[in-house]
Order: structure tokens, then C-alpha cells, then sequence
């Protein structure tokens, strides 16, 4: 009898097909075999015919215009497994860190969301939000597997379902480049933890050019964030 995965991974996707199917090679190694679905942010080039042709095993939600960070929230939902990995197009996850993350959050009933260790590139190096998570001045709970933190790597994450639909998942006006703020925000004012859990480990392999923009999109979205959970009087 198959057993059904405890975690799904849902990958947003745009226009990177070469990429995604080296994501995907590694997903689909994976000894806990999870459920994989690509929600395509209308790619316009052969990222869909790619996975029917090379992972017709994996699952793609073909979105009908580019909705950033949301598509995740359109995976999610189309997804019944109890957790959800995130990954993205140059991301994957080590083998084992998605059953261990499933262990937290059964033992953990709080636990809303994982943030893992990130390894980056083909040198396995620490990315230094790794240090910063693990400093967090929010320190440990006695209900939640590690330091509390108000911050993580999207790619590098792992979310109870449930609790990332109470939360409302990642906000629509924020697409991407440091979304991830004010998702921890939403889930820590419902009462989820959100935990940085170095035993599970992401790999990162972004790509070695610069993103035009993405600067000024963090700041902006920062400026949003704090206004958007600004303390209402």
C-alpha cells in the first residue's frame, strides 16, 4: 500500500524552464517522495511542455498571468497534504529534511512554520541569514522545536496548511523580494509559531547575476510591510 505523503512542494515558476527541470530532478530523488506542483506564472516558454514531456508525474497549475509570491497561494490550495515545502526554480530540498520537518509539526501542534537552514551553491555554503535566524532576540518557546523568528527564506521553508490558510499565505500587494515578513507577521498574530530549525536543510543555487531591480522592490516591500501591519489605534 503507496503511503500518502505528510508534505507537498510547491514551486512558483516563470520563464526558467532549464532551471526548473533541475529542481525537479532533485524533488523527484527525494526518498519521501512528496507530492510536487508547479504553479507557472504564464511562462512563456516551454516550462509546461517540459514537465508533461520529462515529470508527467508532477502536477502543474498553469496560472493565467504572472502573480508573484501569490502562486504559492494557488499551489497550497490545490494541495491536500497536511505541510507544504516551498521550493523555487534554482531550490530543492536535502534528502530527509522534508520527513524531518513533518516530525516537528507533529510533535509540535503550534508549529505554522519551519524555517530551515539554507546551504548555498555546489560549495554547501551557509547562507548568512542562517546566523541571523539562529541570533534571533525572540529566543525559544517550550511549545516550539527551535529560536522564534520573525523572518525566513521562503524557498527554504515548510508551513502547516492549515496554518498558512488562517494566515491568508503570502499578501497580494507584496508580489516578490521580501514577502516573507509579513507572512511570519500574519502567523504570529494568530497564535502560529514560526521556528528556525537548522535540522532541516535547503539547497540554494541562484543564479550569479544580479536581478535589475530587486533592491529597490525589498525596500519597497518593506515599506509596505510595515505600514500594512502598522498598530491600528
Amino acid at each position: 500500500m503507496t503511503r500518502h505523503p505528510r508534505v507537498g512542494v510547491v514551486i512558483a515558476t516563470r520563464n526558467r524552464s532549464e532551471r526548473l527541470a533541475v529542481t525537479l530532478r532533485h524533488l523527484t530523488g527525494l526518498p519521501e517522495r512528496p507530492e510536487i506542483l508547479v504553479a507557472d506564472n504564464a511562462s512563456t516558454d516551454d516550462t509546461r511542455a517540459m514537465v508533461a514531456r520529462d515529470f508527467p508525474h508532477v502536477r502543474v497549475l498553469a496560472l493565467a498571468r504572472n502573480q508573484g509570491a501569490l502562486a504559492r497561494n494557488h499551489g497550497v490550495r490545490a494541495l491536500d497534504t497536511p505541510y507544504v515545502a516551498f521550493a523555487d526554480d534554482d531550490s530543492w530540498w536535502a534528502p530527509g529534511a522534508l520527513d524531518r520537518a513533518a516530525d516537528l509539526f507533529d510533535a509540535h501542534p503550534r508549529l505554522g512554520l519551519v524555517a530551515a537552514r539554507t546551504l548555498v551553491g555546489p560549495e554547501n555554503a551557509d547562507d548568512p541569514l542562517n546566523d541571523l535566524l539562529a541570533r534571533s532576540p525572540l529566543g525559544p518557546a517550550a511549545d516550539l522545536p527551535g529560536v522564534q523568528v520573525l523572518g525566513f527564506l521562503a524557498c527554504a521553508s515548510v508551513v502547516r496548511r492549515t496554518a498558512y490558510l488562517d494566515a491568508g499565505g503570502f499578501h497580494r500587494v507584496l508580489f516578490f523580494g521580501g514577502e516573507e515578513t509579513c507572512l511570519a507577521y500574519d502567523l504570529a498574530a494568530r497564535g502560529w509559531g514560526v521556528s528556525h530549525c537548522p535540522g532541516v536543510v535547503a539547497h540554494h543555487h541562484p543564479a550569479t547575476s544580479g536581478r535589475p531591480g530587486r533592491p529597490a522592490q525589498q525596500r519597497r516591500n518593506e515599506v509596505l510591510t510595515a505600514w500594512l501591519r502598522r498598530p491600528v489605534r
